[in-house]
């Protein structure tokens, strides 16, 4: 009988031990929710105007001011930094733990979103800085946004919007101070 329960008492220590091991090696839910859930903040302008506008004004000089003269490459540069990020965040996103459905579900979601979203940066998204890049014809550029914004647009809000409302109760759960819009 004592050696029954002595391996019985020995299996739950080490059960316990594991158990502890694996908590103590998942994120806390604030870093958790940092890569997961705020990183999409630098996604935000996806598909809309506001992104176009924001890579055509790169490229803006004025002939006034001898310090906005460009290189050529202003737009092209901004769109290759942010696929250069989007790449971070999603390595940063396959490396976070889940140890619970929650953070399962959270992860899966937001990895998808930026799986979606990448694919269209290296391809329309530099295609048009490059047309920004060398002074096209705004007709020619409208194309490409109108393009981007009808193919991805509403799947990307559903996605963004569903990866919200799960951040949002992961926020609540966990006590995180967030201020959504």
């Amino acid at each position: 009988m004592k050696n029954s329960f002595k391996s019985l008492f020995t299996k739950l220590c080490t059960l316990f031990l594991i158990f502890s091991v694996l908590q103590s090696c998942s994120e806390t839910p604030d870093k958790f929710f940092g890569v997961a859930i705020l990183n999409t903040n630098t996604i935000s302008d996806f598909g809309t105007p506001r992104l176009a506008k924001q890579l055509n004004d790169n490229t803006i000089e004025y002939p006034d001011i001898p310090s906005s003269k460009k290189k050529g490459d202003e737009a092209s540069i901004v769109v290759q930094n942010k696929i250069l990020y989007l790449e971070k965040v999603l390595k940063d996103l396959n490396a976070l733990s889940t140890n619970t459905d929650d953070r399962e579900e959270i992860k899966k979601q937001a990895i998808a979103l930026y799986e979606f979203v990448l694919p269209v940066y290296k391809n329309e998204y530099t295609t048009y800085a490059k047309l920004c890049d060398t002074k096209a014809p705004q007709q020619q550029k409208d194309e490409i946004i109108t393009s981007i914004e009808k193919k991805y647009n509403v799947e990307f809000e559903r996605r963004l919007m569903s990866l919200t409302a799960l951040g949002k109760e992961f926020a609540t759960e966990n006590n995180l101070n967030v201020k959504w819009d």
